[in-house]
Order: structure tokens, then sequence, then C-alpha cells
């Protein structure tokens, strides 16, 4: 992500957690504002800035139910929102009415059909966050299905397997001995769909 490259612009992060992507927007020039559910999020946000000497409209919301007028972003950054939402279309939905037109959205999202989904079911390790409330995973096409009431859709899936310290026993020696260095050493033209995360660069007509 170009944190540089919003200069002067509207930038908006739903579910903003304690700031950190949003201070790099800031210290790029960005006008900034956050928003997340978590009352601790936003406490944690706004002494993360102050900190830092950097100014920023933090509120409490709900992505469903964004309390901006319509058009009033450049852009809309929500990485690893989406597959938390109960509504994950209002989410989007309410994501691209606040953006003016032409602004440019940003969406991550865990990939369904993905090596460490698959890795997990099979090794029967679970995943961080199984126990949210909610988390859904997402094929490529589901996402961008998601996505249609934008003009531009671009998909990168990213996150490939690197040595892990989490776990040891036989699992984490087989995991860092021989997947890691046999996932590495395949071309990237065949293993890249199976990309644990899912990137979402869109734009509004």
């Amino acid at each position: 992500m170009n944190f540089d490259g919003y200069r002067g612009k509207r930038v908006l992060e739903v579910g903003c957690g304690a700031g950190t992507d949003l201070v790099r927007f800031a210290r790029g020039g960005a006008i900034v504002t956050g928003v997340d559910l978590a009352p601790s999020a936003i406490a944690l946000a706004r002494q993360n800035f102050a900190q830092q000497g950097l100014t920023a409209d933090l509120r409490e919301a709900d992505g469903e139910q964004l309390p901006f007028d319509d058009g009033s972003f450049d852009l809309v950054y929500a990485h690893g929102v989406v597959q938390y939402t109960s509504n994950p279309a209002a989410l989007v939905n309410e994501c691209h009415r606040v953006l003016k037109s032409g602004g440019e959205a940003v969406f991550q999202v865990y990939n369904r059909i993905s090596w460490l989904n698959a890795l997990s079911k099979l090794m029967k390790v679970p995943l961080e966050h199984e126990d949210a409330p909610v988390l859904e995973k997402y094929s490529a096409a589901e996402f961008r299905r998601l996505l249609d009431a934008f003009r531009d859709v671009r998909i990168v899936e990213e996150r490939f397997p690197v040595k892990s310290r989490l776990h040891g026993g036989w699992k984490g020696l087989m995991f860092n001995t021989f997947f890691v260095g046999t996932f590495n050493a395949l071309p990237r033209s065949l293993v890249r769909r199976f990309g644990w995360h899912l990137l979402a660069f869109c734009r509004k007509a």
C-alpha cells in the first residue's frame, strides 16, 4: 500500500483498530478519519495519534451504517474487516456510498481456496480468529461478486508461507522443513491463486 500517495486527500479507514495503518496515511499527508465498533480501539487510536503529534477524526461507528455523507472520501481502506461483519454487502455498499466519484477502495479478506486454509484442515491446527462471532472466507470469484458495485476491481492474492515458531513437534518440523520450501520453490504463476490474503483494489465510477 502506498501510504505516502494520498497527500491532501480524504482517507477513511473502516475498522481502524489502534490506528497502525491510519497513522501511516497521516504521516504521508492525508486528511484521515477512522471508525471502529470497539470503544477500546478508538481510545487506543487516539492515544497513538496524540503520542505521534498527528491529528485524525476518530469515531466509534458501525461500518454497515457509516455516519458520513455520500461522496465524502477519496479513499476508503478496509483491511481485514469484511470477513468479520454479519452483513458484508452492507459494509461494502456503505464504503462505495461515501466514496467520491473516481475514488478508490481497498479491501482485504481471507482466501478460502488457499494453502493455509487447506493446511489448517489437513493438520487439524486452528487458524487465528476462528473463535470470532463471524468469520467468512471467500474465493476470488466470490469476493469479486461482492464488489460488483465498483467500476474497476483488481484482486491480488498474497501472503505465502514462511517458517514459523508458533508450532512445534512433528507438525512444526514438517511445515518448516518440507512444506515452506516446496511451496516457495514452485513458480509463483502456479501457486499465486492460493495466497492466504485476497486484496481488492477498486475504483468507483
